[in-house]
């Protein structure tokens, strides 16, 4: 999403896998109130997808624990040491952040792989980097999001404020444990909020470190910052929270909308929620570069293991390109080598969990009773070590009816359907045939009818041309049951903020 350079294989640094088992030995808590506290005794473990040995525990959230860390948010949020600091001030402070993140990077991008099972070079290139640069980014819109004069009737002047919400729980996936922290750990402070971070509890331990870090190098007033640990019940409580002002969550369609009916049952929170995706690419049989069409195509869908919301799931070819671009993508399937995080050779890591894992193999079963020829994968990967971790071979079926489960459902995987078609009208209804509208892709030359296909498919982003372009000024998020509100851009600060009409007799 930046204009960082990614840096090449050869020149990453090496990974403090050491330091990483050392630091792993003890418990990790929950940090409220400045401090890191634990009053519970339910160890959770957390897993290495690559070997599924227990990388470490970290320490479930109380809920009495809970009403100490939304306390303290409260009454940092009411101080005027916070509510009324400095902007400059402000953004000095998530400069700092951005730079602290800079300094511990090998250290984060060891931990968010060994977590999640992605590559160390996923995260060392992808994932840190813009967790660090998302910072500024806010930082910079401190000072200049502007509020309104409202043009009312004659003798009175009216005008709006924009101010924070105020307690805000900001509630991270799996898959991008880190990153997805800093975008909404990055708003909200901009703009004045105080928040509580509730990572998933498969992949807690980049975001505790990175609590650590912030603890040592960045001076946030006490209570600003709090971090809980714990799953679905952790999860409901601040969900149903009547000192929560609002929730950010991202994750799957299922669990928010159990949030929403949390947050409706209590006091009405502000949600805002980044779900689910079934997302359409669609290739005409004028695409201007057919190879380069079909390496970002497979690079789209199958980079970090195929867990990404708007990877491109559903594949609409042209009839008259569909084999040629098929045997493009099997190749570079047949061609993957499925590894360790740490494994220099390997181009792509483990599932990040069990469960998940097993879920992906049950669609893939579906998909081979549903009549689509299997083109590639469709296995779990047991080469070497990889036995004894949740490999899953890339996948892709051909001939997939648009109506079947694997079109329909999202399995956020490794697993790639494909669909052809003759004309626009037809792949631009197959396209929009989902309960799904994060993301869309199309490929050709013809200009008029990039803008005109554009303009009919329902979903949040349309990439044209090149699937998955992502930059912090753009918003991101989806329609229909893909989410409510946008991450990124201008349009994030407006989830955190809450406008006031000012009104003045003259």
């Amino acid at each position: 999403m930046t204009s960082q350079l990614v840096v090449p294989f050869q020149d990453i640094k090496a990974p403090c896998l050491s330091w990483a088992q050392d630091w792993l030995k003890t418990a990790k808590k929950s940090y409220v109130a400045g401090k890191f506290v634990s009053s519970g005794k339910t160890l959770h473990p957390s897993i290495n997808p690559c070997n599924a040995k227990t990388l470490g525990h970290f320490v479930e959230t109380t809920a009495a624990e809970l009403d100490d860390a939304v306390s303290a948010a409260r009454t940092a949020f009411t101080q005027a040491s916070w509510k009324r600091m400095p902007r400059r001030q402000r953004a000095a402070l998530l400069h700092s952040a951005g730079e602290a993140i800079r300094r511990h990077h090998v250290e984060l991008a060891t931990l968010e792989a060994l977590d999640n099972g992605k590559l160390y070079r996923e995260a060392f290139n992808d994932d840190i980097p813009e967790a660090a640069d998302v910072f500024d980014y806010y930082a910079g819109w401190i000072d200049k999001f502007y509020s309104e004069n409202c043009p009312v009737d004659p003798g009175f002047l009216n005008y709006t404020t924009r101010q924070p919400v105020g307690v805000c729980a900001l509630v991270v996936p799996w898959n991008f444990p880190l990153l997805l922290a800093c975008w909404k750990i990055a708003t909200a402070l901009s703009m004045g909020n105080t928040i509580i971070v509730k990572p998933s509890p498969f992949t807690p331990f980049s975001i505790i470190r990175l609590f650590e870090i912030l603890q040592e190098e960045v001076e946030f007033p006490t209570g600003v910052i709090n971090l809980v640990h714990g799953g679905t019940e952790i999860g409901a409580l601040i969900a149903g929270h009547q000192s929560v002002d609002k929730i950010s969550f991202t994750g799957s369609t299922a669990v928010g909308k159990k949030i929403v009916s949390g947050s409706a049952a209590s006091n009405l929170k502000a949600v805002s929620l980044e779900l689910g995706g079934k997302s359409p690419n669609i290739v005409f049989e004028d695409v201007p570069d057919l190879e380069f069409a079909i390496e970002r195509s497979f690079q789209a869908m199958f980079s970090h293991k195929g867990e990404k919301c708007s990877e491109p799931t559903r594949l609409f070819l042209h009839q008259s390109i569909y084999d040629r671009f098929v045997q493009g993508l099997v190749t570079r399937a047949d061609a993957t080598i499925c590894g360790d995080s740490f494994n220099p050779e390997a181009t792509q890591g483990a599932q990040c969990h069990e469960e998940h894992f097993n879920k992906i193999m049950k669609y893939i079963d579906l998909g081979n009773k549903s009549g689509a020829r299997l083109l590639a994968g469709g296995v779990r990967d047991t080469n070497g070590s990889n036995a004894a971790g949740y490999f899953v071979r890339p996948t892709i079926f051909g001939d997939v009816d648009n109506k079947s489960v694997i079109a329909q459902e999202e399995i956020f995987g490794p697993v790639l359907a494909i669909t052809s078609f003759k004309t626009e009208e037809e792949v631009v209804a197959m396209a929009n045939d989902s309960i799904y509208g994060l993301a869309a892709g199309l490929w050709t030359a013809d200009i008029s009818r990039a803008h005109r296909v554009a303009e009919e498919l329902d979903a949040g982003s349309v990439f044209i041309n090149k699937y998955g372009c992502y930059d912090f000024a753009s918003p991101f998020g989806g329609f229909k049951q893909s989410g409510w509100g946008k991450e990124m851009a201008i349009h994030s600060l407006e989830a955190f903020t809450k406008v006031k009409s000012v009104w003045v007799k003259l």
